[in-house]
């Protein structure tokens, strides 16, 4: 069994209550249930605070991934690093160049979130960016062959972002700035 998956710290119980509480209770990712209760996901606490490392176990657990294939998913969460949404911007770009740079485009795609995430056109405190909002900064490495399968049965999948938008401006930001909140204290990090 991987570590990771059984690896516990503030950081990777906080994203399992963030996981089990918005994503999977809001259904913001119809996908994530399955995954979550099955214990197929992947958390990989990361201290890199710079790119190069960063870079360096993003590969590394893309390369684990290709040698498990009984794990789905990984979220890699940064437990000190990116704590700035312009700075982890940067680490997406990056990221996603390494991804194609080491062949793995087609492969893996990532997902990002963010505690300060921020859509283009959004205003910082409209509830639209807790869809993406997380306890940490974290990169979600996917499986394209996985998601192609699940989109493939997936009613209406194009509509998943509108939806979970709607959703989220109907419960406000105060909402999510709670859950959030209580998901930090009851984890505090040492």
């Amino acid at each position: 069994m991987n570590k990771d998956i059984e690896q516990s710290s503030a950081e990777v119980d906080a994203t399992k209550q963030w996981l089990d509480e918005i994503i999977i209770g809001l259904n913001f990712c119809p996908f994530a249930k399955k995954e979550f209760v099955n214990n197929t996901i992947c958390y990989h606490k990361s201290d890199a605070e710079q790119v190069k490392p960063a870079l360096q176990t993003l590969i590394k657990q893309c390369h684990y991934l290709q040698e498990h294939d009984e794990i789905e998913t990984t979220l890699i969460i940064f437990a000190e690093g990116f704590r700035r949404f312009e700075r982890y911007l940067d680490l997406v770009d990056y990221a996603n160049d390494l991804l194609i740079e080491s062949e793995f485009e087609g492969i893996f795609q990532l997902a990002t979130m963010h505690p300060e995430y921020c859509f283009a056109d959004d205003d910082f405190d409209d509830a639209s960016n807790f869809t993406n909002r997380s306890p940490y900064p974290m990169l979600h490495i996917i499986r394209e062959a996985s998601m192609a399968r699940v989109l493939a049965i997936y009613k209406d999948p194009e509509k998943i972002p509108e939806q979970n938008v709607a959703l989220a401006e109907q419960k406000g930001s105060n909402y999510f700035k709670d859950i959030l909140k209580g998901i930090h204290q009851a984890h505090p990090q040492k």
